[in-house]
């Protein structure tokens, strides 16, 4: 079975910073696009940022030039740098795996990551 873990989140200042870390099992990572998506209350989920297998990157104009995800494939895992932390980020944070050979996808518990003052 495909599980995913996360870790990273907690509480954070303005401007501070943290990382979240998603280790995947159950899978072949090197065929998975890996992403990262958050949501506040009483808000949609939306998505954050995308590695894929060949390691391209994409991210939500919220975030561009704060936050970066990055892949480690011989430990599974994916990872999310997020830098200058504003009130606005403050969301849970799921990982989602999508086995682009088999088309499934599997999502993260979640990660509450909460920036105030």
């Amino acid at each position: 079975q495909v599980q995913l873990v996360e870790s990273g989140g907690g509480l954070v200042l303005p401007g501070g910073s943290l990382r979240l870390s998603c280790a995947l099992s159950g899978s072949i990572f090197s065929d998975s696009v890996m992403a990262w998506y958050r949501q506040a209350p009483g808000k949609q989920r939306e998505l954050v940022a995308t590695t894929t297998p060949s390691g391209s990157t994409n991210y939500a104009d919220s975030v561009k030039g704060r936050f970066t995800i990055s892949r480690d494939n011989a430990k599974n895992s994916v990872h999310l740098q997020m830098n200058n932390l504003k009130p606005e980020d403050t969301a849970v944070y799921f990982c989602n795996a999508h086995n682009v050979r088999s088309n499934f996808i599997s999502w993260g518990q979640g990660t509450q990551v909460t920036v105030s003052s």
